[in-house]
């Protein structure tokens, strides 16, 4: 049975309270200048399971491109900054809606948790992200001269 006062304790809870729950985990992501240089023990925290799944497939991925980046020609670099490009703008569509929906502060618990999880994966995969393209950025110019 819900109780209505801690329901609405729940719902004047201040939207900035709210998203700062997203930092559950010791890690501050904002301090981390690249997530795939952390000793396991430092990554992230994930309570679902499909997103622990999903964050070790992305690390493995992206220290795989940084390794191909070193040895790749300019004309596949150039076609995957591009890819990279325009899926972080996917990336930063979906961290918005997150944001959004937990400043609401209408979700229940489990939604709240749900979404603060799928946040903090956005933030992660923006990250590497922005650290890929960086390098190719790099890469590129250096390529050109």
């Amino acid at each position: 049975m819900l109780n209505t006062a801690d329901t609405e304790l729940e719902l004047k809870k201040p939207a900035a309270l709210i998203l700062d729950e997203v930092e559950d985990d010791d890690l501050d992501l904002d301090s981390v200048e690249n997530i795939l240089e952390l000793a396991e023990d430092r990554f992230p925290k994930f309570t679902l399971a499909k997103n622990k799944a999903r964050f070790l497939r992305m690390v493995s991925w992206y220290k795989n491109k940084e390794e191909w980046l070193e040895v790749a020609p300019l004309s596949a670099v150039t076609k995957l900054f591009k890819q990279q490009t325009k899926e972080l703008v996917g990336i930063r569509s979906n961290k918005l809606d997150y944001e959004m929906e937990l400043e609401t502060g209408t979700l229940t618990p489990s939604q709240r948790s749900y979404r603060r999880d799928e946040l903090k994966m956005c933030k992660v995969h923006e990250k590497m992200a922005v650290n890929l393209i960086a390098k190719m950025q790099v890469k590129i110019k250096s390529g050109r001269r």
